[in-house]
């Protein structure tokens, strides 16, 4: 978020947000049949009780010797089950499948490769739970809070529309940071995003639209993030993060968003004082072409208003509700291409039961997106959801006095709270609470955010257990690609549609917020959770090697562009394409053991 763009603010939280959007095009719904799977092996296991809550380990878990559960693959397979089950290290902590077993208890040794080729099927149909939920239910309720907070435009972009963008990422880095033996995941997937939006995203801008840049709030972005990442850096080097080093993380975070804020009023004050004067084309500012484009572009997110009828009629509470739960426009299915309406089917069912989930408040619409009937049905769901889905269910399925269980008082409770709500409102005027909803929306997105990310992280374990990599080149690879493909495809498309400083402006914004709030929230809630300070185990050479390259990247592109006069061009994008095929290479040999420390 630039102080260039203060004018255009209002409609950069959504240009930015339909950053998530790109992540939803993946395919195949395989859900049900793991589901089936996972639940028949799940049900019997000894592990079943320990996925309830990953505190507290089942009694003669950690009897068992720890061994790498990588070693797995090196067993004859009769014996492969059995390690799996008594291995703590191949335990999962927190979520609701357990892969390792499903794949080495449920399939027999010589249906593996069907068993990773679904695996990978349900991973990627991961990325569109995240993608989905992120873009269409997460951001819109931010969007809604920060309105409601009255908060300005450049305070809401580097806070709530920042953790809207980065929820993916953020959310997985929670969870990485909840095991020691997933930690590489967390350091795996922040740098290696931060490698990629860089260098991949930055030099495609450059590439696709050459531009110039806005040169104080480059230099601030990439001062900020270039010391986040010596600060991450230190904490690997050390080996450990403590509490006051997880409060610096988030502290110096907080100091990145009051530098923004101040220098955004710093920049506005000097435009009043100069008569509002500007020089056409000056960097930090959009051209007024660019100002109208993104104008119209944000009110094309409005294109459904031409369809409304000039006479109306009354709906009735059956239509309301069956409408609202219907994620499907027809007149837009109509209009749109044939890949497009296959990629629409393999999001029906997700976005379907999010919308039955998920309340979503739009200020911009004149009643809010209030839907009475389904904004009642929420107050029931929603809580129901919010409490099976905390720690992986444990506190839903507690009993109170061994007798009622926690749902069950849930579902009474949201109950009367509905049928009050529903009685004491009509269809056509939102109650004067509707903005709770945000709130109630934004905890349950969060959690359905929570619990994909969770999926993410132990399938993502498993496969690295399959194929015996570690989690710091699982990180990098599979899950920053993951979580950043929107990010890659969003900031591209706007770069081509005539916006390169606003894509460019998003590259650093996002990333500085991921990596400290990402390490710094992860390493405080475990060490509230442990209370002793979070042990880092970094895998070798490639973690220096990720995080080395990161910083060269970041110098690279601090001295290069100066000296070009913040005139971004295609070589300058080349340079960087080159500079992350060459960190993928070395990455994977350094990996294979090809590259390799010598041993004294």
């Amino acid at each position: 978020m630039t102080e260039g763009e203060v004018e255009s603010e209002g409609q950069a939280p959504w240009a930015l947000m339909a950053r998530g959007l790109l992540n939803l095009y993946w395919v195949l719904s395989w859900l049900c049949v793991l589901l089936m799977v996972e639940t028949v092996s799940g049900a019997g296991g000894p592990s079943a009780g320990t996925r309830i809550s990953f505190q507290f380990p089942a009694s003669g878990v950690n009897q068992s010797p720890v061994v790498d559960c990588r070693e797995v693959c090196g067993l004859n397979a009769s014996n492969r089950c059995d390690f799996v089950r008594s291995n703590p290290d191949c335990r999962s902590e927190g979520g609701y499948l357990d892969y390792l077993e499903g794949i080495f208890c449920c399939f027999p040794p010589d249906l593996l490769p069907l068993a990773v080729t679904l695996y990978a099927f349900w991973l990627l149909y991961l990325f569109l739970i995240l993608g989905v939920t992120a873009a269409k239910f997460f951001c819109p309720n931010l969007s809604a809070i920060s309105t409601t907070l009255k908060l300005s435009h450049n305070v809401a972009g580097v806070t709530f529309l920042a953790f809207g963008n980065g929820a993916p990422d953020i959310f997985s880095a929670l969870v990485a940071f909840s095991g020691p033996r997933t930690a590489g995941l967390a350091f795996g997937a922040l740098f290696g995003a931060g490698v990629l939006v860089t260098t991949v995203v930055a030099g495609g801008i450059a590439i696709l639209h050459p531009f110039t840049a806005a040169s104080r709030p480059f230099l601030r972005d990439i001062i900020f993030y270039m010391v986040a990442v010596f600060l991450i850096f230190t904490a690997l080097y050390r080996g450990r993060v403590t509490l006051a080093w997880a409060l610096g993380y988030l502290g110096f975070y907080v100091f990145y968003v009051v530098t923004v804020v101040l220098c955004t009023w710093i920049y506005q004050w000097q435009r009043r004082r100069s008569l509002v004067y500007s020089v056409p084309g000056t960097p930090e500012m959009l051209s007024g072409s660019e100002e109208d484009r993104v104008s119209s572009n944000t009110n094309s997110y409005d294109y459904s208003e031409e369809y409304r009828p000039l006479l109306f009629c009354q709906e009735t509470t059956a239509q309301i509700l069956l409408q609202a739960l219907n994620p499907l426009n027809y007149r837009k299915w109509r209009t749109k291409p044939v890949y497009w309406r296959a990629l629409k089917v393999f999001k029906l069912p997700v976005e379907f039961l999010l919308l039955l989930t998920v309340p979503v408040m739009d200020p911009d619409k004149e009643d809010g997106n209030w839907k009475r009937p389904l904004n009642c049905l929420h107050l029931v769901i929603s809580p129901l959801f919010l409490v099976l889905t905390l720690q992986s269910g444990a506190y839903g399925v507690y009993e109170i006095g061994g007798l009622f269980p926690v749902w069950a008082v849930v579902v009474i409770a949201g109950t009367a709270l509905a049928a009050v709500t529903f009685f004491a409102t009509s269809n056509s005027e939102p109650p004067r609470l509707h903005w709770l909803f945000a709130f109630l929306g934004f905890l349950t997105s969060a959690l359905w955010i929570n619990a994909a990310a969770t999926e993410v992280v132990n399938i993502l374990r498993s496969l690295g257990v399959v194929f015996r990599l570690s989690n710091t080149v699982l990180g990098l690879t599979l899950l920053a690609w993951g979580n950043s493909i929107g990010d890659v495809f969003s900031d591209l498309t706007l770069a081509r549609q005539g916006y390169p400083r606003m894509a460019f402006s998003a590259c650093f914004g996002g990333i500085i917020f991921n990596i400290l709030v990402g390490v710094g929230l992860g390493c405080l809630l475990q060490i509230s959770r442990s209370h002793v300070a979070v042990e880092l185990e970094p895998d070798g050479l490639l973690v220096w090697v990720l995080a080395g390259t990161l910083g060269l990247s970041l110098v690279c592109s601090l001295v290069s562009v100066p000296l070009q006069c913040f005139q971004l061009n295609r070589v300058y994008g080349c340079c960087l394409l080159l500079l992350y095929l060459t960190f993928l290479l070395v990455a994977l040999l350094t990996e294979f053991g090809v590259i390799h420390l010598k041993t004294v």
